[in-house]
């Protein structure tokens, strides 16, 4: 079972530079409660990984193109109502029927 991103976590994210294009995935990622383990299976990397570019590390150029359309695929998500994720069946099945091979 996926575990709630922590208030730590979500204070020094909002302190983040909002520039960083991993700060701005970590931001949808909570918007739409998207667990970072389905996350990381997504971009095929792991969960260090994504954790790395949410708090502002570097990104490969070649995950820096699927993270801009990640963050507007989710962000299309939440417009249409289908996203925040309400349990992590939910994100699961989002993240595997609307974003895996589209990014």
């Amino acid at each position: 079972m996926a575990r709630p991103y922590s208030e730590k976590f979500l204070l020094n994210l909002y302190k983040a530079d909002p520039k960083r294009i991993g700060v701005q995935l970590a931001r949808v990622c909570v918007a739409a409660n998207l667990p970072t383990s389905y996350v990381a299976d997504a971009f095929k990397v792991s969960r260090m990984s994504i954790h790395s570019w949410f708090r502002g590390q570097y990104v490969r150029d070649k995950n820096y193109t699927k993270i801009e359309n990640f963050i507007g695929i989710v962000n299309k998500g939440l417009t249409d109502g289908e996203l925040p994720a309400f349990n992590n069946a939910a994100a699961k099945d989002f993240v595997s029927s609307k974003v895996i091979d589209k990014i």
